[in-house]
């Protein structure tokens, strides 16, 4: 199995569970290029494991994940349009892998979980959150959309949540997360351990057979999301592009390079 650095660790247990976790609790498990790739590269390792049963993904710390990194976004800042659409492609390879993971999989949110994060979340067919942990589509406070996550995040949610959400950016807790359906469980930081575990033992009760399939007919059902197999090409060109046009635009220039100074964008002035 691929070895992954410390900043991602990858666990398998003897009953066939594995754990994703990301682990720089130093930077709120914010991620980059690099380790969107690993996670890329894990996915698809453990996808082609027999023995597998399920897949939990977590943070360490007291984040899920903050999404982009700092210096991720600093490089993003001088990209052109065409690197920026090779990024942007990247990251969305990321979610559909997760999104469409054969074994049933499991958002753990032991903490704060912004932009990127988000997504994560939304492509885990079940969510488990620490009743601490706030949540954000914070993308346009900088000039910049949830582009790529946005159809992963509205096929959980639905268009209203997703229309007040990312264009608010508002924060919101693990309870109201519970309330739009991106989450199906809401509990204490002392019971995050047992809730994991009773999902651990409801999922390696069930026919893994019978679990993938339901998963693949799900999809084939969801033909009026964008994420339908007729709508998926032109759904991540449309939003590949799209990020890309913005991360460039003289507006993008500006959110983003305010945030990076500290300083105050032009339309807060």
């Amino acid at each position: 199995m691929t070895q992954l650095p410390s900043a991602v660790t990858c666990d398998l247990s003897a009953d066939g569970i594995a754990t994703i976790t990301l682990n720089r609790p130093e930077k709120h498990n914010a991620f980059d290029d690099h380790i969107i790739q690993l996670l890329i590269t894990q996915l698809n390792d453990l996808a082609a494991l027999p023995e597998l049963r399920g897949l939990i993904v977590t943070g360490t710390g007291k984040s899920f994940s903050a999404g982009a990194d700092l210096a991720w976004m600093q490089r993003m800042a001088n990209y052109d349009q065409a690197a920026n659409l090779a990024d942007a492609e990247q990251l969305a390879q990321l979610m559909h892998t997760l999104d469409s993971f054969p074994k049933p999989t499991l958002a753990l949110v032991n903490g704060a979980a912004f932009g990127g994060a988000v997504g994560l979340i939304a492509c885990c067919d079940s969510a488990i959150a620490v009743d601490t942990a706030n949540l954000c589509l914070s993308e346009v406070r900088i000039g910049l959309i949830p582009a790529v996550i946005s159809p992963f995040v509205m096929n959980k949610i639905g268009p209203s949540w997703s229309r007040h959400l990312m264009t608010s950016a508002t924060v919101f807790n693990a309870q109201q997360a519970s309330t739009y359906g991106l989450v199906h469980q809401v509990v204490s930081s002392d019971e995050l351990g047992p809730a994991k575990q009773h999902w651990i033992t409801t999922t390696l009760g069930n026919s893994p057979a019978a679990v993938e399939q339901i998963k693949h007919l799900l999809t084939q059902f969801n033909t009026g999301s964008c994420l339908s197999k007729d709508s998926l090409a032109s759904t991540q060109s449309v939003t590949t592009q799209a990020i890309a046009r913005i991360r460039v635009s003289p507006m993008g220039q500006q959110g983003l390079q305010a945030f990076l100074a500290k300083t105050t964008p032009p339309w807060r002035s």
